[in-house]
């Protein structure tokens, strides 16, 4: 079974991109970090490749998608609190993010989403599995 999971995104400008998540109080690991790629990292077993459109190319042969236009992905990262996910949504908008929605609110889970400057589309939620309704 996989250990870890590392998503692979496309970036118009790495230096803004590096600036904006630094922002919201992530890190990068300089082991996998340089001038064309930056290895973001959430925790332990998530992390996120940024890379330039030079770079990423090397990993495919499609089209590269403009996230400020099109949507292929959605990436959602827990956290532990609603006030954790008001927090980073607040940091996210002051950095340069934008609310794509407005929030979601089920009571047994509460959910924010920004756009980073790429338009990639980041949903922070908190959710409360014994609270939720049964099937």
């Amino acid at each position: 079974m996989p250990s870890a999971i590392y998503v692979n995104l496309p970036v118009a400008d790495l230096k803004q991109s590096k600036a904006f998540f630094e922002s919201l109080g992530f890190t990068f690991n300089p082991q996998f970090t340089n001038d064309d790629a930056a290895a973001l990292v959430f925790s332990d077993t998530i992390f996120a490749m940024l890379h330039t459109p030079q770079s990423f190319r090397r990993f495919t042969k499609k089209e590269i998608c403009d996230a400020r236009k099109t949507t292929e992905v959605l990436l959602a990262l827990q956290v532990e609190s609603r006030e954790q996910v008001n927090a980073l949504m607040e940091k996210a908008l002051k950095a340069g993010g934008r609310a794509p929605r407005e929030a979601q609110d089920l009571d047994f889970m509460f959910e924010r989403s920004f756009e980073d400057p790429d338009g990639h589309i980041w949903e922070v939620f908190w959710m409360d599995p014994k609270a939720m309704p049964q099937a």
